[in-house]
């Protein structure tokens, strides 16, 4: 037992990493590592040769499970479903802030939901993690040959959506500067300035928060959005406060709202300009971000 907890101190981050990257939600990832070592510690230990690829097996599998009840879940989602947004921060590990900000970005998660589970895990397994084929075959239940396939179908799947180079952090937090500035000083024109003529807008209620059912399209819908909805929280005399922080591995805000934590926002960039936004409200996936702000 003794081996087991040690080797789960050692490895939690990336396991972590690994079950955030399979459901999207930091909460679940928590449960689901948790769920790992009570299964495999009630186990006879004396069975398992390798303690961290027996827990990498038993967190995909039960990721696995968990993906079947989530995909039904999000079809009947209030909105846009967006991933659980994560910070990275010194209050974190080294291990952990290394694991997590490896590459967590929405666009990326996001694209990953397209996937089908098998195809998610071969990809997290091998191109993240470095898992041979053939533990992933023994995790799947598949070949080695058909391991490959699914992972080389994912890899491509990725490259489409990803950019071919990563923006400066530096350009990030000059464009979210900028956004923050247009947006509340009502300046329609300037913030669309700062927009991809295509860019598009995501807003995760849940249905427990108000925000955007569809995503807002286009430079000049996006403009007028953001600026109409600042301007209806000014009507109201409330006051919003943006923090700068690392959402996902970028540049981000935490928004907050008369004192309470209101939402997230991060953005994609393409070229110059701001292509992507993703904005989460929905209460039940800003637990990890309010326990670092103390919320």
């Amino acid at each position: 037992m003794k081996k087991l907890e040690d080797t789960l101190t050692a490895c939690r981050g990336r396991l972590l990493g690994l079950a955030y990257r399979m459901l999207g939600s930091h909460a679940d990832a928590e449960d689901i590592v948790q769920d790992a070592y009570l299964r495999v510690s009630a186990r006879e230990q004396s069975g398992i040769r390798d303690p961290e690829a027996f827990l990498f097996t038993t967190v995909t599998r039960l990721c696995l499970d968990q993906l079947k009840s989530a995909r039904a879940r999000r079809e009947v989602y209030v909105g846009p479903w967006l991933p659980e947004p994560v910070i990275d921060s010194e209050i974190l590990s080294p291990e952990r802030a290394t694991e997590l900000s490896d590459d967590l970005s929405f666009a990326l998660l996001l694209t990953l939901e397209k996937l089908s589970a098998a195809e998610r895990a071969a990809f997290i397994l091998h191109d993240v993690f470095d898992t041979s084929f053939k533990q992933i075959a023994e995790t799947l239940g598949k070949s080695e040959a058909a391991c490959r396939q699914l992972a080389a179908r994912a890899r491509r799947a990725v490259k489409t959506e990803r950019p071919n180079e990563a923006a400066a952090p530096e350009l990030h937090r000059t464009l979210l500067t900028k956004f923050a500035e247009a947006v509340a000083t009502g300046d329609t024109s300037r913030l669309r300035a700062l927009l991809a003529a295509d860019v598009v807008s995501y807003s995760d209620g849940g249905g427990r928060r108000v925000a955007a059912l569809n995503p807002v399209v286009g430079a000049e819908k996006v403009a007028r959005f953001f600026v109409g909805l600042f301007r209806k929280h000014k009507a109201r005399g409330r006051q919003s406060r943006f923090h700068l922080a690392t959402l996902n591995g970028l540049p981000g805000f935490v928004t907050y709202t008369d004192g309470e934590l209101d939402h997230t926002l991060s953005v994609d960039l393409k070229g110059e300009r701001i292509s992507r936004i993703y904005l989460v409200r929905n209460p039940e996936k800003l637990g990890a971000v309010g326990s670092l702000y103390g919320t």
